[in-house]
């Protein structure tokens, strides 16, 4: 163990986010770290790849570590799940975030199942098998403590009802994600578990860095009733403040973190 990393004690709540190397997961891990949370961040690449980011969750005085899973693997899941178990024996809060767009954008007429297969097993049976594996889990704890008040968050995206025909499979995987959302809100709720999805809308990370310009220009032209582009830390609050349950009589909400741009304007 890091000399530089606090030891855990068993009372004190752990958050598991996926896809939190970088972006929007990178965002939401230090909101959760800053809100007191211990956090297990994840992706794909080598821990060697990810030090900057267990190290920014770690300053803020939490514990952190990272484990690389693909979580569209069933083996990978489990390994993440188990990893969890194994050090710090509870979750509190899994924010499914990682997601893929596809490799190259082609026309809805054109895509190939390839590219489908790929952007629906990271972006919609990875979350919803996960989910599973977890939510199972939060009932067994749940059962020991009923106190505890765990939180499952998806992450989905304006694409969930926005047409984007160069990248149809990423619009159909994030609609997928809003109806996942509803599913585990309904079957969950007796078990005390509260299920939401927050819909990021254009947030400045990498992955949006090619289309910087022109969404500027969008901006300035009122795309958004705010102008400006939002970013990782507006969506980590979201989800800072489902997991402090501020939101203590809601389930299934879905919370638009987008500048307003899911309002329709006369």
């Amino acid at each position: 163990m890091d000399k530089r990393e606090k030891t855990f004690q068993p009372r004190e709540k752990v958050a598991l986010v996926t896809g939190s190397r970088r972006g929007i997961g990178l965002g939401i891990a230090t909101a959760l770290a800053s809100g007191g949370f211990n956090v297990v961040l994840n992706g794909t690449t080598p821990p060697s790849e990810s030090k900057e980011a267990i190290e920014k969750v770690r300053s803020t005085g939490v514990r952190a570590i990272y484990v690389q899973a693909d979580i569209s693997v069933e083996a990978e899941r489990e390994k993440l799940v188990k990893s969890v178990e194994e050090k710090f024996g509870r979750i509190d809060i899994l924010v499914n975030n990682a997601g893929v767009a596809p490799k190259v954008r082609l026309d809805i007429l054109e895509a190939t199942e390839e590219s489908f297969d790929h952007v629906l097993g990271v972006n919609l049976k990875g979350p919803y098998f996960l989910t599973q594996r977890v939510a199972n889990w939060m009932i067994e704890q749940k059962r020991k403590d009923g106190d505890r008040k765990p939180k499952i968050v998806n992450i989905s995206s304006n694409s969930a009802y926005t047409v984007s025909l160069a990248r149809a499979e990423y619009c159909v995987s994030k609609a997928g994600i809003s109806m996942m959302t509803a599913l585990y809100a309904i079957r969950l709720a007796d078990h005390g578990i509260g299920v939401y999805e927050i819909r990021p809308g254009i947030i400045e990370t990498d992955m949006t860095a090619v289309v910087k310009q022109k969404y500027d220009r969008l901006f300035a032209e009122g795309l958004t009733p705010i102008r400006r582009w939002g970013t990782p830390e507006d969506v980590g609050r979201a989800v800072l403040a489902i997991a402090k349950d501020l939101l203590p009589y809601s389930t299934g909400e879905i919370i638009n973190v987008d500048g307003g741009f899911h309002l329709r304007v006369l």
